[in-house]
């Protein structure tokens, strides 16, 4: 078995939450206990389900006590510092437990790997082993180097490691949703962005794999699959004699017929990227979740042009329109960065006269930190002091919670789909599930429907952020 500690929301703001634990493959156990813990976005946890079904192959039990554990593996996030931060005092008591059993074997994997590898091996001494997100295959035999008394580091990048055979352990547990990577890497490099760095450049994993993935995971129950990328509007595939092509749009047509029970999601896009081929795709297809991350990190054209971007405010509006137009009841997301270097207080006033423009469902909104070896971190100096970064930061805050608050009560009085995902957190009396806009619905357990069943809600009140609702009974006249 093996655990994974997943967090509330999988963002780039790492969090932490409850350890699940998986059962190890029948017939094997090397009597090794394992512990796995991820931090940061969506891709990392879908790494970790690569890097448990690499080891669970090995035989590999786990303990939910890290503390019990003969190896211990964290997987990692550098696009903020604050998420390094918080990974740095985790090590720090895996450390303590280290002291304790000299045996146990530390690692570190993901994005702070190769940035990061000199300081935790050599001058923290904080690991025993320091893997890359491409070199996780590597993993059975850095062990074994471990073991035998050597530091081990595997942190090279590949142009073509996508893990496509690799049947990834689910562990998130519930049966109902999972992440399925379509591509690895970003070519995009925005100034502020280590991705580039520590994920190397982008490479597209086959449909066919792809799809036999998402069809396994129907068969099995799942009920809903959330396609991964750095950049997933840029997916492309071809054959080698180049006579079969697919782009994202066909990716998702191909995974939406797979079957009507199946819903689709995906993250994230791309600004520059996203096409109208894409969005009648979605409004095609019932099962297209009707939502979309579009980050926007800026609403002037100049910071975006220092960020990077490659795109400017106007084109950003304009896919804005075209997403409305075509999709008129899309949910849009995005991501915001406050106090970008040389952002005056009048390019920032263009940021929020876009939140208003747009009206975000929500957004992930962050004050800028520099973030060693970007293109930012080289070439501008981080000149916004603190407190006005933190000023510019409290004021989109409060005005992404009155927009997510108007976009939910615009939802009352509507019947939802909803996707039952489990009980709610707050109680066992009370389901929840979200939308297809990707609002989460909180509403009274009826007996006769499951988790992993489809329901109809009304929309009854809501908070800033959850709606709550009551079952509507299925209308025979409507062959429901």
């Amino acid at each position: 078995m093996m655990d994974l500690v997943i967090p509330d929301k999988t963002h780039d703001e790492s969090r932490q939450g409850e350890a699940l634990v998986l059962d190890a493959v029948a017939g094997k156990n090397n009597g090794r206990k394992l512990y796995i813990e991820s931090y940061g976005c969506a891709m990392n946890f879908s790494d970790s389900e690569i890097v448990a079904s690499i080891l669970s192959e090995k035989g590999f039990e786990t303990t939910g006590d890290y503390s019990n554990a003969d190896v211990i593996f964290i997987n990692t996030c550098s696009i903020r510092e604050n998420a390094e931060t918080r990974v740095r005092n985790r090590l720090k008591e895996f450390k303590v437990a280290k002291s304790k059993n000299p045996g146990m074997v530390v690692g570190v994997l993901g994005c702070m790997a190769e940035r990061l590898k000199a300081k935790f091996l050599e001058e923290e001494k904080l690991v025993d082993v320091v893997v890359g997100p491409d070199a996780y295959r590597d993993l059975p035999n850095l062990i074994d180097q471990v073991d035998s008394g050597q530091k081990a580091v595997n942190v090279l990048l590949s142009r073509e490691e996508t893990y496509a055979d690799i049947s990834p352990v689910r562990l998130n547990s519930n049966g109902i949703n999972a992440f399925v990577s379509i591509m690895r890497g970003c070519d995009n490099m925005c100034s502020f962005c280590v991705v580039p760095f520590t994920r190397g450049r982008e490479r597209s994993r086959d449909p066919f794999s792809i799809v036999k993935e998402c069809q396994d995971l129907f068969d099995k129950g799942y009920r809903e699959v959330t396609l991964l990328g750095q950049n997933v509007d840029s997916y492309k595939w071809a054959n080698e004699d180049g006579t079969d092509k697919v782009n994202f749009a066909n990716l998702l047509e191909l995974v939406a017929l797979i079957h009507p029970d199946l819903r689709v999601r995906f993250s994230t896009s791309h600004p520059k990227d996203i096409t109208d081929e894409v969005l009648y795709t979605i409004a095609k297809y019932d099962n297209i979740c009707n939502y979309i991350h579009l980050p926007v990190q800026s609403g002037n054209s100049r910071v975006l042009e220092l960020m990077n971007r490659t795109y400017d405010r106007e084109w950003y509006i304009n896919r804005i329109d075209a997403i409305r137009r075509i999709i008129p009841d899309c949910a849009i997301s995005t991501d915001v960065i406050t106090g970008f270097c040389t952002e005056t207080d009048e390019e920032h006033k263009e940021t929020v006269s876009m939140m208003e423009y747009v009206q975000y469902d929500f957004a992930y909104m962050f004050m800028y930190s520099e973030r060693p070896g970007t293109l930012a971190a080289k070439r501008y100096a981080d000149d916004i002091p603190e407190e006005v970064k933190a000023a510019r930061l409290t004021e989109i805050v409060a005005l992404q919670q009155k927009y997510s608050h108007i976009r939910l009560q615009n939802q009352l009085g509507k019947v939802q789909k909803v996707l039952i995902e489990g009980f709610s957190k707050k109680s066992k009396n009370d389901y929840a599930g979200r939308t297809d806009q990707n609002a989460m619905m909180v509403f009274p357990v009826d007996e006769r429907y499951k988790p992993g069943q489809y329901v109809n809600v009304l929309a009854e009140r809501c908070t800033t952020a959850t709606l709550m609702g009551t079952i509507v009974p299925p209308d025979p006249l409507k062959g429901e």
